[in-house]
């Protein structure tokens, strides 16, 4: 294998990098996978079935262990060419009796043999049935890895090792082979097919191949762990369970630590922590003396580590508890939240755990229910409200639990609404177009019949390129501790590029929106203002010329006001400052700004709370102000009337009394004309309705799990 043309790595070289990427898998996975290392072809001899002139110039290099640096730095510094010449079929026969004699009394759940090899040295097929037994026997696999692909194209079917071989001849350089390469190539034919009649060919691999594929690292891999638990519905329903981790965010298990530079040992580091007053003298204090504190506005309440565990919330126990069911149409997609999903199934080797775990579950798929539960992983842990989803395959059932929100994990915001923006609304070519854009980038490729062919974008599949480059980082830096890190990998790079196919299938519809929605650059410049001009004193004798209209009657220019810009619509943030621009702005339509401010009013009182309704009330007293000033009194009057009803409706009586603590009332005459309201009409309308005995539902200002669970049925 030490035979290459020039300007090529040798077939040795090549197979050396292939067994560098599978064992830093193997060590970065922190598998239990024990490897050993067989070489033939070496200069002496070391095996156990040694006898005169048999199973010469063949070396156990590594008995059977765990992989670690050590067996990297031995295939990239120790292991070289020999002289020498061995069959590849002796070498497999030691490799079993390696692993014959090194598992006894091992648990292990299957036996493999990767043999690594140019056939350019003699074989010998007197032993060839003989292997094949022994292979089938004892269940050992064996897969074969080549320098130049194996032509499958005489053997028939379509094995993915066919496929592969038509879409790479071209990118193997093709030199001559050998007779003996040739000869090889036929008992590797052989010996594969005849144990596999059906696929044997396909564990045929060629270098390339096996080199793309390992070019990941491999992920952790994790025993399932079990949580049995009790699923309570009530006080006298029990079902036992047992749940799994579905899906969880995955962390670097490997853990920093500060080591000496020179030494590189941990235990030659010591750490000391010491504790100093802020004087001028930094007087050094005892741990005992000292306390945690929580900062509560500008004072520090302390806190002792007493006081936090008589704080901690006591669970009894672990317990996944029915609150209640709801509508899964109710759980809207974005409540979900946590790291982990859980899959629960009925306990093992329980009869009545199964039937009852079993109605459950079809029952809630057959109402389109989901059940709210309470979990607590154990009596040391916060609970949690959750939800758990029916999930029902042909090989098994189960429920699905997602952890909810609390009523702190919450945001709202609230943003201006498209639909009421004349100018965002899409014509109908635009709306094809981006409906064109969103076919063409499909990433489930379909035949012509609509049935799924392939999916063309996995993320179950993709390893986390993070991971991948700090193993790179670190294989190199165990090897090369000196010397700069490597640059990242091409394919770390595109691994979260969007797919060939789709990127060139949605060229044409880019093109096509790009020139529907084209980017024009605004050249209206905004108008100059000086620090004088901001800062001017208003005691000056005479107007200022250039002071705009609004200003004349709300005072003088603010910083506020020119970091906000040209307001062209009545925002969320400061929505009764912006109505107060806009409607002074020439040609402004009156009716269609204060349909703007009523909207942000909706929406400030469909969300509730106590600073959604001082935000309200605050738009709803400048409306009030700009229609008397303007003589728009039927507009705001006619909005009153209608916020009345509408309060009403939704029972926000805590919203009118505000309304009534404040007198925004109706505009009467007396206040402006073009109203035909009295006095005493506006006292009349501020009084509410007579109350019916009947009991108002209680705001969103507080609230427990049962509050949360009644929201979300609702």
């Amino acid at each position: 294998m030490s035979n290459s043309a020039s300007g090529e790595e040798s077939s040795l070289e090549q197979a050396k990098k292939i067994m560098t990427k599978f064992v830093q898998r193997q060590v970065f996975a922190e598998s239990k996978d024990e490897v050993a290392v067989v070489l033939f072809g070496t200069d002496g001899t070391t095996n156990d079935l040694a006898r005169g002139d048999q199973y010469q110039n063949i070396t156990v290099h590594r008995s059977l262990m765990l992989p670690d640096f050590d067996l990297l730095e031995d295939i990239q510094d120790v292991i070289k060419p020999g002289s020498e010449q061995a069959d590849f079929l002796d070498a497999i026969i030691v490799c079993m009796d390696l692993l014959q004699k090194e598992t006894i009394g091992k648990k292990y759940e299957k036996r493999h043999i990767e043999l690594f090899t140019d056939l350019s040295s003699p074989v010998s097929e007197d032993q060839l049935e003989i292997i094949i037994a022994n292979l089938k026997k004892t269940g050992i696999s064996l897969q074969f890895f080549l320098p130049f692909p194996v032509d499958v194209d005489d053997r028939g079917g379509n094995t993915s090792a066919n496929v592969y071989s038509q879409m790479h001849r071209n990118s193997f350089p093709r030199k001559g082979l050998s007779e003996q390469q040739k000869k090889g190539i036929d008992v590797v034919r052989k010996l594969m097919h005849t144990l596999d009649e059906g696929g044997g060919l396909e564990e045929i691999y060629t270098f390339r191949e096996s080199l793309e594929r390992l070019s990941m690292f491999k992920k952790i891999e994790r025993r399932p762990m079990a949580w049995p638990c009790q699923l309570t519905i009530g006080s006298n329903l029990s079902i036992r369970i047992v749940a799994y981790k579905s899906v969880t965010e995955e962390k670097v298990k490997k853990i920093w630590t500060v080591v000496d530079a020179k030494t590189l040992k941990r235990d030659d580091v010591q750490k000391e922590t010491v504790y100093c007053l802020n004087d001028d003298d930094e007087t050094e204090v005892q741990k005992d003396d000292t306390i945690q504190g929580f900062r509560y506005g500008s004072d520090i309440v302390p806190f002792s580590k007493e006081d936090e565990e008589q704080m901690k919330y006591k669970t009894e126990a672990k317990c996944f508890s029915v609150l209640g069911f709801s509508r899964s149409s109710q759980i809207q997609r974005h409540y979900y939240m946590g790291n982990q999903v859980l899959k629960v199934f009925a306990a093992k080797d329980d009869e009545n755990a199964a039937v009852a775990f079993s109605a459950l579950v079809h029952a809630l798929d057959e109402l389109k229910v989901v059940a709210i539960v309470r979990y607590a992983y154990d009596r040391r842990c916060n609970p949690q409200i959750g939800v758990a989803f029916p999930y029902i395959k042909d090989a098994y059932e189960c429920l699905i639990y997602v952890q909810l929100p609390y009523m702190e994990d919450l945001r709202q915001y609230i943003f201006s609404s498209l639909k009421n923006n004349k100018k965002c609304i899409p014509t109908a070519d635009q709306l094809s177009a981006v409906d064109s854009l969103i076919d063409s980038m499909n990433l489930v490729y379909e035949d012509d019949d609509g049935e799924t062919f392939e999916d063309l974008f996995k993320p179950s599949k993709i390893p986390n390129p993070h991971f991948q480059r700090l193993y790179q980082c670190l294989q190199h830096k165990a090897f090369h501790p000196n010397e700069p890190l490597p640059p990242i990998e091409q394919h770390l790079l595109e691994m979260l590029e969007m797919p060939h196919v789709v990127k060139e299938r949605c060229q044409a519809p880019l093109e096509k929106v790009k020139a529907l929605f084209p980017l024009k650059e605004v050249g209206k410049k905004k108008e100059e203002k000086t620090a004088q001009d901001i800062f001017k004193d208003n005691s000056e004798d005479g107007p200022n010329p250039k002071k705009p209209k609004i200003e004349d009657e709300e005072g003088s220019f603010s910083i506020i006001k020119l970091a906000e810009g040209n307001i062209t619509s009545v925002g969320s943030v400061n929505p009764a400052e912006d109505f107060r621009i806009l409607v002074r702005q020439k040609n402004a339509d009156f009716k269609d700004v204060s349909q703007q401010l009523i909207n942000r009013i909706d929406q400030f009182l469909e969300n509730k709370g106590s600073q959604y309704y001082m935000k309200g009330i605050n738009c709803i007293s400048v409306f009030r102000e700009e229609a008397m000033k303007l003589s728009k009194v039927q507009c705001f009057n006619d909005f009153l009337q209608a916020l009345k009803s509408k309060v009403e409706d939704k029972a926000l009586a805590d919203f009118w009394e505000i309304m009534i603590q404040d007198r925004i009332s109706l505009i009467t005459k007396d206040e402006a004309e073009g109203s035909s309201v009295t006095s005493e009409e506006a006292e009349k309308f501020l009084a509410p309705k007579e109350k019916k005995n009947e009991i108002l539902p209680p705001t969103d200002e507080g609230g427990d799990v049962d509050d949360l669970v009644s929201t979300i049925k609702t």
